[in-house]
């Protein structure tokens, strides 16, 4: 479980240094623009497996803090990251877990955090949106963030695997 843990703040931390180093206008986003945090929700989920209640709570948490130390909306990425956990919940009890189907699992779930984020920037009107922009803010957050999620897969679900045979 500290593996579990400490990939969880070393994503968020990095999601905060990288941020420091990359542009964040409305149409000038980096290639590269990290979403580290809800990635790592993402791979850990199997650590959570057996208790559910406490991924939910850690991932609440967990979107808690990003919305103190990174955004300026407190609570909405709260719960846009309990949502989210929920979806991955979903997600793996209906597929078996493989580096394919989680290539898939960060695109859908990158999409849908986007999507639901912007639908509510859409009901609450706060900036006005077009599908031009939520298209070019997910494709700009989609390589950097797949690269990172499949080379911590690798890297947690060998540790992880190692760990339950011996």
């Amino acid at each position: 479980m500290i593996i579990t843990y400490s990939i969880l703040i070393f994503s968020f931390l990095v999601d905060g240094i990288i941020s420091n180093f990359l542009p964040y206008m409305v149409n000038d986003l980096s290639l590269f623009t990290p979403f580290f945090t809800l990635v790592s929700i993402i791979i850990v989920f199997p650590a959570f497996k057996k208790d559910i209640k406490k991924y939910l709570c850690v991932v609440t948490i967990l979107g808690f803090l990003y919305d103190l130390f990174y955004t300026n909306l407190f609570f909405a990425n709260a719960i846009y990251f309990l949502l989210i956990g929920l979806l991955v919940v979903l997600l793996n009890s209906k597929f078996e877990l493989n580096w394919f189907t989680n290539l898939i699992f960060i695109i859908i779930l990158l999409c849908s955090y986007f999507l639901i984020y912007d639908l509510f920037i859409y009901i609450f009107n706060v900036v006005p949106l077009d599908i031009d922009a939520i298209i070019y803010q997910i494709t700009h957050y989609l390589l950097l963030n797949i690269l990172y999620g499949e080379s911590l897969y690798f890297i947690f679900y060998r540790y992880f695997h190692k760990r339950h045979l011996n």
